[in-house]
Formats: structure tokens, C-alpha cells, sequence
């Protein structure tokens, strides 16, 4: 069975076959059937590659292999796989609290083309820096990160429904206390001393 790349490389060729049919011999379109196959070869397929291709690519771009595939993102990569239980992301990620394939997206759900108009830009700004500028070094988030990130699966849980987290529970709602940088749950990727602590595994 054909998976949505294959797809879109069969209806790229169709496409491709009919301009080249069209434009070699224009007296097709003399006939109502060349006129719709001249609209099928202009406009339909066209349209309908480029929305395909998009959410194709969107879809991939949710991978953690797609997020990890830069360079400069490897060190993060490999801080999924610390072997110290106090490393958020790597305790997430290796008791599968979250989807191991799709780990960045869903702890950065506000990211890139999936957030706001702002954010869309920011996303912008990460291409023109790729090809025309210098990464930032080290990499900061644009924004302070949102709790709302956590609280869209912690929040119900019986083991964040404690009484530490529930007598501030507005105030992390809120964003006043912050569950990343409070000092409760603050060791996030730290990309710059990943390479001095020990793997659970290695990187796959």
C-alpha cells in the first residue's frame, strides 16, 4: 500500500506528465476534455500537490528525528538519553510519559508552524538564521516556557495532584511560578554539559 510521500510523488509525475502533454501539443485544449485536462495539468493538480506536500511535511516535522536531524540540535538530542532521573526531558522521554517519536512536538506544542502568528514568525526567523546568520549559542527560547506545556498532561494526574503542587496550583496556571525554571524541576536539556553525563543508552 502507497504511504502519503508515494502519493504525492505519483500525483508530482501525473502532473508533470500532463503540463509536458499540454505544452508540446497545445491542440489538446481545443476539445472540452483537453480544456479540463489543461485545468486538471494548471490548476487542480498543482493545488492539490502543494497542500499535499505541506501537510506531508508538516506531519514529519513533528518527528523527533526530523527536530534532531540539524547539527546544532544534537547535543539536545542526546539529553534525552542522560541516564540522571533529574533531566526532565530524559525522564520523560525514556518512560514514554510522552510519544518517543514525536518528543520535541509535544513538549514544544506552541512551536513553529503549530503556534501562534508570533510564534510562525519565529519559526521564520529559524530559517533566515539557518542559511544567512549564526545560530544563537547557546539556543534560548524566544519566550519563557508556558506551564500550559505541562499542565496538558500533568494536570489530573494523581501524581501531580499533591499537596506541594496543588497549594500553588494558580500560581502555575498562571504562569507566576514556573515549573521549569523554579527551582523544582530545573534541569531541562542542558545542552552544554550533556557530553559530561552518562548515557542510558546510546542515541539512536
Amino acid at each position: 500500500m502507497l504511504g502519503p510521500t508515494s502519493i504525492l510523488f505519483v500525483l508530482l509525475g501525473t502532473t508533470i506528465a500532463l503540463l509536458v502533454a499540454m505544452l508540446s501539443r497545445a491542440s489538446l485544449t481545443a476539445t472540452p476534455a483537453g480544456k479540463i485536462l489543461a485545468f486538471l495539468a494548471f490548476c487542480a493538480l498543482p493545488i492539490l500537490c502543494g497542500f499535499w506536500g505541506l501537510n506531508d511535511h508538516l506531519e514529519r516535522s513533528k518527528q523527533t528525528a526530523f527536530c534532531l536531524s540539524c547539527h546544532i540540535m544534537e547535543p539536545y538530542g542526546r539529553s534525552l538519553y542522560a541516564n540522571d532521573t533529574v533531566y526532565i526531558p530524559a525522564a520523560h522521554f525514556q518512560n514514554h510519559r510522552i510519544p518517543p517519536d514525536e518528543a520535541c512536538y509535544t513538549c514544544h506544542t506552541d512551536y513553529a508552524m503549530y503556534g501562534t502568528i508570533q510564534v510562525k514568525l519565529h519559526g521564520l526567523r529559524h530559517i533566515y538564521v539557518q542559511y544567512f546568520g549564526t545560530p544563537m549559542n547557546p539556543i534560548r527560547l524566544y519566550d519563557p516556557y508556558n506551564n500550559r506545556e505541562c499542565l496538558h498532561c500533568h494536570a489530573g494526574a494523581r501524581s501531580f495532584e499533591n499537596d506541594t503542587h496543588m497549594a500553588m496550583l494558580d500560581q502555575i496556571k498562571t504562569n507566576q511560578i514556573s515549573c521549569v525554571s523554579s527551582g523544582c524541576h530545573d534541569t531541562i536539556h542542558n545542552a552544554q554539559s550533556i557530553s559530561k553525563i552518562k548515557a542510558w543508552r546510546s542515541q539512536e
